[in-house]
């Protein structure tokens, strides 16, 4: 969990701390370049697919997690 934390965070290129239950929509970095980042980055390192529509659905950072780690 640690490592997508990092991850998560060099994606969307947020120095402040990530917590788990966070919103991460909310966040100041969030913007559609950040959206694609994190995109790419489920795709590399989870080797994780998903479709726009259900990326939509993903509320928190803990969500997104699930999203990569559920196969």
């Amino acid at each position: 969990m640690e490592k997508f934390i990092e991850l998560f965070a060099e994606a969307i290129e947020r120095e402040d701390e990530i917590k788990m239950e966070d919103e991460f929509r909310n966040y100041e970095e969030w913007s559609s370049i950040a959206y694609l980042s994190v995109i790419a980055m489920m795709d590399e390192e989870y080797d994780t697919q998903i479709e726009e529509a259900d990326f939509k659905k993903l509320r928190t950072v803990q969500a997104v997690y699930d999203a990569c780690t559920k196969k």
